[in-house]
């Protein structure tokens, strides 16, 4: 039949599913491309990512009424201030227990396991880098732009990740600043970071904008004024405190702090204030009076991380007890910035928008209903671990251990209930298998079974056991209190490249 001689309604009908068609094809090609118009501006993001803050490595309660999770002496009035103005997250997790595969699940919004980036050496992601948060916000609405200024840490550049400015691939070392005026290069990316969101208001273009701080990693540094304020014996507001930190770390901290501010009062000075997302957030955890574990384990200790939003409609001086974690941003920010826009195929985290809308109630979807960290070098055993509601399930690979914790009741993981709910343990950990299966492959998973998979040389520490002896353990892997079985301490220069 020819097109032109055929019914008026035939026609329409054709015309329509190749409509349909279009935009089918569109939306599996282009994840992100279907942003609804709106009458009000598009909202701002400014993301400050700092580096191997504890938990407790703040001075906010992460548990309102606990102070043992904050850090007595530190001075912190821009953060606090922020806490006042937005939501604080006392469940909130780093996408892993170490830096570089947790920025990279940041910013691919999946787990390390299923990206393929379970170690700083992973090349090959199971994920473009057209999936990632810039790009993939940028696709969504033309109109943004994206910045990354600060500590980067991967071999794939800023750019093709989508950032139309950044600092290139940075790491590190490039942290560790020769200028005394500039500590830890903290002031100068802020003031990077602060012209070009400047810039962006002036050209009319909403911004996604990471603040990769190089703080409070280590080598630690400050202004020599800044420590002049810790250096004295008797400070009362030190005196006696069971979590205070050393002086020049605390100096540090309040260094960062004032970053924060300069970042916080530009917003206001640009009028772009109640229309922008601060979101501030940990790469990983560290020790801590209070949970088990430090940097590198996948413990509450080395996952668990300090998270405080602001930004239009959410509650000020709000907290929430949702469980969140580092890859549900690249959702988050896609929701609030575009509602309706289409994830692209593999995300794994879900958004936030409906909690931080929500006065901290509510649930976050994720197209998986648990959550999974692994890691498996430089560690005594290779190790994972899965939270799905309120249970844990920690299982080492190359001893065959699982270990199951209710963190609703059991926060420090010192009582070991695989024993005690031993139907459970089976179930779960076939979960997780399978899910660490998907991700890393069957050759992969045999390494690891048969201890493989760690780096050989480190650790060796004794098994977990049910619990904490006398108090949760404090450090972690390059963390003073050590691993499991007493791990040396083993960073320093040799190790200025570990995250």
């Amino acid at each position: 039949m020819n097109f032109d001689t055929a019914p008026a309604g035939l026609r329409l009908w054709f015309i329509l599913c190749c409509m349909l068609f279009r935009l089918l094809l569109i939306a599996v090609v282009a994840p992100g491309a279907a942003c609804v118009a709106q009458q009000q501006p598009r909202p701002n993001f400014l993301f400050i990512f700092v580096d191997d803050q504890s938990w407790s490595g703040t001075s906010i309660e992460m548990l309102p009424g606990n102070p043992l999770s904050r850090t007595a002496g530190f001075r912190m009035p821009n953060l606090e201030g922020m806490a006042s103005r937005g939501m604080v997250f006392s469940q909130a997790y780093a996408s892993h227990p170490k830096c570089e595969c947790s920025r990279a699940a940041l910013l691919m919004g999946r787990s390390t396991t299923s990206l393929n980036a379970v170690d700083k050496s992973a090349r090959n992601w199971s994920a473009p880098a057209s999936h990632s948060l810039a790009n993939t916000l940028k696709r969504a609405e033309g109109a943004y732009r994206a910045a990354h200024f600060g500590k980067w840490q991967w071999a794939q550049t800023p750019q093709s990740m989508g950032y139309d400015v950044s600092d290139g691939i940075t790491m590190n070392a490039d942290g560790d600043s020769p200028d005394p005026l500039d500590p830890k290069q903290s002031f100068g990316l802020t003031r990077r970071a602060a012209s070009w969101m400047q810039q962006q208001v002036q050209a009319g273009h909403p911004f996604y904008l990471q603040v990769s701080f190089y703080a409070p990693h280590s080598k630690p540094q400050a202004l020599a004024e800044t420590l002049q304020k810790y250096s004295n014996p008797s400070d009362s507001s030190r005196s006696g405190q069971r979590n205070a930190a050393s002086p020049l770390m605390a100096a540090m901290t309040e260094d960062l702090d004032t970053c924060i501010g300069v970042l916080l009062n530009r917003l206001s000075t640009l009028g772009i204030g109640d229309n922008t997302y601060v979101i501030y957030m940990s790469d990983n955890g560290g020790a801590t009076q209070l949970l088990k574990g430090g940097k590198g384990l996948v413990d509450e200790g080395g996952i668990r991380v300090p998270l405080i939003v602001e930004g239009p409609g959410i509650a000020a001086g709000s907290y929430s007890q949702t469980p969140v974690v580092g890859y549900d941003i690249l959702p988050t920010v896609l929701d609030l910035a575009c509602p309706g826009s289409l994830l692209p195929e593999g995300v794994e985290g879900g958004s936030w928008r409906s909690v931080l809308h929500g006065g901290g109630r509510g649930e976050v979807v994720r197209p998986i209903p648990r959550l999974v960290f692994h890691h498996d070098v430089e560690v005594p055993h290779p190790q994972t671990a899965m939270r799905k509601g309120d249970l844990k399930l920690v299982y080492y690979w190359d001893t065959k251990q699982a270990f199951l914790y209710d963190l609703a009741s059991d926060l420090s993981e010192r009582r070991n209930l695989a024993d005690e709910r031993p139907q459970l343990v089976p179930e779960l950990l076939g979960e997780l298998k399978a899910h660490v299966l998907a991700g890393l492959g069957a050759q992969k998973v045999a390494a690891l079974e048969s201890g493989q998979a760690t780096d050989g040389g480190r650790g060796g520490g004794a098994p977990r056991g049910g619990g904490v002896k006398g108090g949760a353990i404090k450090g972690g892997v390059g963390e003073g209190g050590g691993a499991r079985g007493g791990q040396p301490r083993t960073r320093g220069r040799a190790a200025e490249e570990s995250a």
